[in-house]
């Protein structure tokens, strides 16, 4: 287990070194800079941009920004919130991308884990059916359509929820449904199809014939088995999701980590790009390094190690 890990954080580190490059030229090719306005005039953007450094050298900038990251640095804000640490915004913000974040894998999970085992059970009747509906449905429906009809709905025609921010408890239960709808549908299609192969196999069919019951079968065999593709999604989705649904922080107004990215975005603020980035990076090799201890839990013929 040691030297995996070890291998896994050598992996994660130049991972990490890999999607900083890119995501820095990426930037850099875009034209102007966070200064380039209509209320600025020339004199004074060339000024912010020689008080930033933002006139070297793409490579020199690129040098200074490694070597402050290397002491973890990650720079201030240019535009946002003007000269504050980038740090400090993900540490203002995260825990209410995070909170919104929890319960909506906390919804997909309760919701699409159990939805996917009524199809598989109810595989071509009429649960199977709808639950395929609405699963396809899900997945083929962009958040930002759900966001709007959802707030159309339940806001404006029927004035039932509030339409922005999560000042009280009812405030999350429209972002949560939209953040949370995407994954819980795709979790019950992707644990109907696994739980279809796996009442397939042989141990299973050993178990029917030792007289077994079908709860045993059901939850004791074929569940154990069939999470391990569920586990494996919800690594990128768990960190993904805690830093924040762009599009759904932006619809209903929440202050949360994945607002800033967008307006950073917009505003051509670059630290806060790069350390978002960063962030998510980290957030997703840490969700994948769990999710794989999680496979040994259960599946103990799993070894880390090869």
């Amino acid at each position: 287990m040691a030297k995996y890990m070890i291998k896994r954080i050598v992996a994660a580190v130049f991972t990490i070194f890999i999607a900083a490059t890119i995501t820095f030229f990426l930037m850099k090719l875009v034209p102007g800079s966070p200064f380039t306005s209509e209320k600025t005039n020339e004199i004074a953007e060339a000024a912010l941009n020689e008080k930033y450094g933002l006139d070297q050298p793409v490579f020199v900038q690129y040098q200074k920004y490694l070597g402050q990251l290397l002491r973890g640095d990650l720079g201030v804000s240019y535009k946002l919130r003007k000269n504050v640490p980038v740090a400090t915004i993900i540490k203002d913000s995260f825990p209410t991308s995070a909170k919104l974040g929890a319960f909506s894998i906390l919804f997909a999970t309760v919701f699409g884990i159990p939805l996917g085992c009524i199809a598989a059970l109810k595989r071509n009747k009429w649960q199977d059916n709808i639950i395929r509906v609405v699963s396809t449905a899900g997945i083929a429906i962009p958040g930002f359509v759900i966001a709007t009809t959802t707030m159309l709905i339940f806001s404006i025609k029927l004035k039932w929820l509030p339409t922005y921010g999560l000042d009280k408890p009812s405030s999350y239960i429209l972002p949560v449904f939209t953040l949370g709808f995407y994954p819980m549908c795709y979790i019950a299609r992707l644990l109907r199809s696994s739980m279809l192969e796996t009442m397939g196999q042989d141990y299973i069919r050993t178990a029917k014939a030792k007289g077994m019951s079908k709860f045993v079968i059901t939850f004791k065999h074929a569940m154990r088995n069939s999470l391990i593709p569920i586990i494996t999604y919800l690594g990128p989705l768990v960190a993904g999701t805690l830093t924040g649904g762009f599009v759904v922080e932006k619809v209903f107004n929440i202050p949360g980590l994945g607002r800033y990215f967008i307006k950073a975005l917009d505003a051509r603020d670059y630290n806060i790009i790069m350390g978002t980035t960063i962030f998510l990076a980290a957030l997703i090799i840490l969700m994948t390094l769990v999710c794989d201890i999680l496979y040994r839990v259960v599946d103990p013929r799993i070894n880390l190690n090869e």
